[in-house]
Formats: C-alpha cells, structure tokens, sequence
C-alpha cells in the first residue's frame, strides 16, 4: 500500500476496503488500514450522507495573488531590471493596487522566469582612505 500524501486522495480500492468494514469500529478499521480515525468516519459520512464512495472535489485552491497581472510585471522588469524586489513592489502597490509581500514578488518573478538585474551598493574602484606613510627618521 502506497504512503497517503498531503493534498492527495487515498486510493479508490483503499477508500473500498475501508468502507466495506461496516460492522467494525472506526479505530480498528483505521488500525488494520494504516487510516486515521478521522479518515474512516468521515468517508463513512460522505457515503450516508451524499451516497458517494469517490472523494470529493479539493478545495482552498486560491489562484495567486498576482495572476492576470503577469504581463504588467514583464514589462515593468523590462523597463527598469535594477529594481530592487522591495520597489517592485512598491510599483505594485502604487500601478496595480495589490499589496503584497516580497517573498510574493520574488515568487511571481521566479514562476515568470524573469529575474532582476544586481546593483551594486558602491563605486567599483574607489580610492581607499589611509593615512600618509610615516616619514622615517631614523631614530629608535
């Protein structure tokens, strides 16, 4: 018997079995089947009372924050790739009224395969600030 998953139904031929057990209590019908007890009373539940064995439709499925807004994005990152997440999503908040976190932004960048150019936070070749050697006298 294959390993539940989460986000996945049990099998039919397991959700079969378990319900075959009529007689039997819920906890020793999960025990044998490796189920939780929550699991055997309520598939017993949606079989009396919907009068189905199959699971039911998944639900909570929210589409992304960022969704129909996708092309906005691309053409915002080709505009100006230096953007730092934090002011994208400033522009985000400001152009398409949606507030939404970096970890979002970073998420929707990476489903959309675009990614942000690196900025530098300092010149490249700057002078180092050190004092004048100091004269030797030739003294101790």
């Amino acid at each position: 018997m294959s390993a539940w998953r989460r986000g996945r139904a049990y099998s039919q031929d397991l959700r079969d079995r378990v319900l075959s057990a009529d007689g039997v209590g819920s906890g020793k019908v999960a025990g044998r089947y490796g189920v939780s007890i929550s699991y055997v009373v309520k598939a017993r539940q949606r079989r009396d009372r919907f009068g189905t064995v199959t699971p039911g439709a998944q639900r909570s499925h929210t589409p992304p924050k960022l969704a129909g807004h996708e092309a906005a994005l691309r053409a915002q990152v080709r505009l100006k790739p230096d953007m730092t997440l934090d002011e994208l999503r400033a522009w985000i908040l400001a152009e398409l009224s949606i507030s939404v976190s970096v970890t979002t932004v970073w998420k929707t960048l990476r489903r959309l395969e675009l990614t942000l150019k690196k900025r530098r936070l300092s010149r490249l070749n700057r002078a180092a600030q050190t004092s004048p050697p100091l004269a030797n006298t030739g003294t101790r």
